[in-house]
């Protein structure tokens, strides 16, 4: 049976790096894959993947209007898929999540997710909610925080380097706008910063 996984990680862990790899692994050996990003991310310009390292790929941009299971199924049918990777993944849409799993079901093709876990405010994404939930394999990826600890948490910073509290879930940026932390750190940056996300929320 083919599976559905979901690669998750913090900020600069190295996803769209394994992402290409895994593209290229199936490529070498004749198998065709089918590469998907989302298309509001076009930091390495419409359409394209590009890792930190440099590796780059055309894919296919992704709007959230989009079905996924008619555009690999359409494909498949023209031409063999063997495997279709996701980047960004947090962006999918819960219903193109079970899309997803829709093509690992019924095409029999295996699906590769790679995406952050959490946002800015260390909340879910939906997308990857969704996908923690219906994966059939959850795998992280590891980063470390400056203090050396494996970093869990996205923190996004303004120009004068400090923590932005509030904004938008979706807020595309690089290494300008997001730092990979450990919990610890993150914590600290956000009292700086004022209450933490629990405080503000209530909880005890």
């Amino acid at each position: 049976m083919s599976k559905v996984y979901f690669y998750y990680s913090a900020m600069n862990a190295g996803k769209s790096t394994v992402l290409l790899q895994s593209s290229y692994n199936y490529q070498e050996r004749g198998m065709r894959t089918m590469l998907f990003m989302p298309a509001l991310d076009t930091r390495a310009g419409y359409g394209r993947i590009q890792s930190r390292i440099g590796l780059a790929s055309d894919a296919i941009a992704l709007r959230a209007a989009d079905d996924l299971l008619k555009k690999v199924g359409a494909a498949h049918a023209e031409k063999p898929v063997a495997c279709v990777l996701i980047d960004e993944a947090q962006f999918l849409t819960p219903e193109q999540v079970w899309q997803v799993t829709d093509i690992a079901d019924t095409l029999r093709i295996p699906v590769l997710c790679y995406g952050l876990r959490t946002d800015f405010q260390g909340k879910l994404f939906p997308g990857s909610a969704e996908l923690l939930g219906l994966a059939d394999n959850l795998i992280e990826l590891k980063t470390i925080c400056h203090c050396g600890r494996k970093a869990t948490m996205n923190l996004r910073v303004g120009a004068d380097g400090k923590a932005v509290r509030e904004g938008a879930q979706v807020e595309i940026g690089g290494n300008d706008r997001y730092v990979a932390m450990c919990r610890r750190h993150f914590k600290e940056a956000f009292d700086a910063a004022g209450p933490t996300p629990r405080a503000e929320d209530g909880a005890a």
